[in-house]
């Protein structure tokens, strides 16, 4: 369940940084179609994914293909693909 959610980029790719209820930071990115979500320790280490992901402290939680080669969608769109639900009182910006 996600409580806050911030988009920082709306298309080519959308993506959004978003936290879980218990403080879990995830990286959302759709591009080409694809659609992917990587849990990080933090925001700052997802820009350090190689080491991260070799260390175990990032991976990948989901990753799908829609067919369409698209470049923008939704939140929600994007939230239904991935199997994510925004917490009642979630702030999104």
């Amino acid at each position: 369940m996600l409580v806050r959610v911030v988009q920082t980029c709306h298309s080519c790719p959308s993506q959004w940084d978003a936290w879980t209820a218990g403080g879990q930071y995830l990286y959302l990115r759709y591009r080409h179609g694809e659609g992917s979500v990587e849990w990080h320790r933090s925001k700052d280490a997802a820009d350090d994914t190689e080491e991260s992901w070799e260390a175990g402290l990032s991976g990948l939680l989901v990753e799908w293909d829609d067919g369409t080669k698209g470049g923008d969608i939704s939140l929600e769109a994007f939230l239904a693909a991935a199997g994510l639900v925004l917490a009642p009182e979630a702030v999104v910006s």
